[in-house]
């Protein structure tokens, strides 16, 4: 048999503080205080603990070298077994699930602190709406109350007097299409997208306006948003609850021959997959469509290959799209959102992803905008919901 370490494996430090009754009748504090090491690894789905000795063992072992277990004789009793169990070992031709996630990084070209950030940023059952209520920072005045002034909307760098004042220009029509730019958080339930209107949101916002091939397999995409190297990593799926003529159901959207592509039922109601997409945030759920907006990272890494900043560029991406999805939705009178407070683990499985490989970075949506306003939504301007207006 032989083995190596995984390819990306970071340590943490960690002090575990626990209650200690007889040291407190003894006369202490009552604390008893523990050391140990955490392993965080983007293959793992957990972080695991360790020994020191465990750790310093892990550290002498080759990331690319495969060594006969042989060689290891003189480890401590157990201490490989433990390596193995916890999947940071892995075993050649082992069969080890864990080993194919960690081969698919190694091919993948990740920068290791943008693996490990976007591994353990995933959320998985999380509630978000609930958990905010609870916490009391659902309103702004729950926000001031339970976390205090906020740091300044505005930061300063010299004094009125030294400011160079710029002209104001009248407000034109593109200038009043970003003032009605604002986030939906009523979607009409009873109102159905007309299929035309859909496709027309997608050919704006995701469908490839041209093309350019330097033979069969490399071909650049233009598309309305810009994107890193020009890549277009970014992949839409749909979440479809209502829209004429259209089953509801799981779809992708093929941005060249602008298409979509049914993908296979989940083992859920479709209305209960949008509320675990959008972590419990019953406002964005209830929108007509939501568009899943998922990083093939090996599109972009294939050009930055280890590079610190390609991570960055596969995360503008999502927010380049999710803006003109937001200008193009107010353009046909539509409202529109955008989130990243989202269950990623819970959508990939629904979808059959593989996080490392094609991963959930932000879940938008649109729909026709109820007639009042039940969840309060953020229109200062006055353009969406003037009577409610400051």
């Amino acid at each position: 048999m032989r083995v190596r370490r995984c390819a990306i494996v970071y340590m943490e430090p960690c002090e575990r503080v626990e209650f200690d009754l007889a040291g407190l009748l003894a006369g202490g504090n009552g604390a008893s205080r523990r050391q140990e090491w955490i392993a965080h690894a983007p293959h793992l789905a957990r972080p695991v603990v360790m020994d020191e000795v465990a750790r310093e063992c892990l550290g002498r072992l080759s990331a690319e070298e495969w060594v006969a277990a042989e060689a290891l004789a003189g480890w401590p009793d157990g201490v490989l077994d433990r390596l193995l169990a916890q999947e940071l070992v892995m075993v050649e031709d082992g069969g080890q699930e864990a080993a194919a996630l960690d081969a698919g990084l190694r091919a993948g070209h990740w920068w290791g602190p943008a693996a490990m950030f976007h591994r353990a940023g995933r959320w998985a059952g999380e509630d978000a709406a609930a958990a905010t209520e609870a916490a009391g920072l659902s309103t702004a005045v729950g926000l001031r109350t339970n976390l205090g002034v906020p740091p300044p909307a505005t930061v300063e760098r010299c004094g009125p007097a030294d400011r160079l004042r710029l002209p104001r220009d009248e407000p034109e029509a593109f200038d009043e299409l970003l003032l009605r730019r604002t986030t939906c958080r009523n979607f009409d339930v009873e109102r159905a997208l007309a299929r035309p209107l859909l496709a027309r949101m997608l050919q704006r916002v995701f469908a490839a306006q041209a093309q350019w091939r330097m033979d069969d397999d490399t071909v650049f995409l233009k598309k309305g948003s810009p994107s890193g190297g020009g890549l277009h990593p970014t992949e839409a799926y749909l979440v479809v609850q209502r829209v004429e003529g259209l089953a509801p159901g799981l779809y992708h959207y093929h941005p060249i021959e602008h298409a979509l592509e049914p993908m296979p039922e989940p083992d859920m109601p479709i209305r209960d997959l949008a509320l675990k997409a959008v972590a419990g945030q019953h406002w964005f759920a209830d929108a007509p469509v939501l568009v899943v907006m998922a990083a093939r990272f090996a599109r972009c890494f294939w050009k930055y290959r280890g590079h610190p900043k390609a991570y960055r560029a596969v995360t503008m991406d999502a927010g380049h799209l999710s803006q003109t999805l937001y200008l193009s939705a107010t353009d046909l009178g539509l409202g529109a959102f955008v989130t990243c407070a989202i269950n990623e683990e819970d959508i990939e499985r629904a979808f059959g992803f593989d996080g490392l490989e094609e991963g959930v970075m932000a879940v938008c949506g649109f729909g026709w905008r109820a007639g009042t306003m039940r969840n309060a939504e953020f229109d200062p301007a006055g353009r969406v919901w003037p009577a409610a207006s400051p």
